[in-house]
């Protein structure tokens, strides 16, 4: 792999684990993620405009990849609610891995190699660590975590097999944009009554820009998978799990134990054994 890819791989998880950061300081981070999701509808437009309409049978795949990312964002909420980022942040992205590849196992009998088998381990034994003994991570929190994990495989999956159909890749990602674009703020003012946004105040402007750093994220690692291979550069990714961790302490004053910087660590390393090898 060049330079480049692991730079891009590497700018992708700091921005990623930046844009969760975003949300977690967010003083209503409901609203938070729905004036995030602005910044995605409005870079969606014009990849619309200049792509045709996905095939017929990639529709239902669009709406249901939709749905379900706003259930994520539902649920990550609510994890952040109840744990800290530098809690909840490592056991979403260490289940996600672990679900897919034990999902592939169990439903599709497929075999396991020596690398994903401990992979599988250290994920496990990592996210176990976060959520037993002192210092745990709440209850709640790490039920919504997971649950958030789980979510992001389901849609992980929909998408594997929607993009297929649509017959471009660009306008499926366009359409399922601005499918959940619509159905985010729609869902947050069926629970709450209404959606207020002040473009100018300080808060509508730290949550745009939460969704800038979130669409850059998924644009470089677009960019390092189509100039490398995808196993490593999602492996790379991975590490995100570390830097939330860092930045969880630089800059929102969360506690840095020796036990989570060995849980992370190891949940990091986990993903990282199951990425390579995907």
């Amino acid at each position: 792999m060049s330079a480049t890819v692991i730079g891009l791989a590497l700018f992708a998880a700091i921005l990623h684990a930046s844009w969760n950061a975003f949300l977690r300081t967010g003083s209503d981070r409901l609203w938070t993620v729905t004036v995030m999701s602005f910044s995605a509808t409005i870079a969606a437009v014009p990849l619309a405009l200049f792509h045709p309409l996905p095939a017929a049978s990639a529709w239902p795949y669009i709406v249901l990849s939709a749905c379900l990312q706003v259930g994520y964002s539902f649920f990550l909420v609510a994890a952040y609610r109840y744990g800290e980022l530098g809690q909840v942040y490592p056991i979403v992205r260490g289940s996600v891995p672990l679900l897919v590849t034990v999902g592939g196992f169990v439903l599709a009998g497929e075999r396991l190699s020596t690398l994903q088998t401990l992979g599988v381990v250290l994920a496990a034994l990592g996210i176990m660590s976060l959520s037993l003994g002192k210092g745990r991570a709440a209850t709640k929190s790490i039920l919504y975590a997971l649950a958030t994990g789980v979510i992001i495989a389901a849609y992980a999956t929909v998408d594997s097999i929607g993009v297929r159909s649509a017959g471009s890749s660009g306008a499926y990602t366009a359409w399922v944009l601005l499918t959940y674009g619509v159905l985010l703020p729609v869902t947050f003012v069926i629970y709450r009554g209404k959606l207020t946004v002040d473009f100018r105040s300080a808060d509508a402007l730290k949550a745009l820009g939460g969704g800038i750093f979130a669409l850059i994220a998924y644009g470089a690692v677009v960019a390092a998978f189509a100039l490398g291979p995808a196993g490593p550069i999602t492996a790379i990714r991975e590490t995100s799990v570390v830097f939330a961790v860092l930045i969880g302490r630089l800059f929102l004053g969360e506690t840095l134990t020796p036990k989570r910087i060995a849980a992370c660590g190891v949940v990091a390393l986990g993903a990282i054994c199951l990425g390579y090898h995907g």
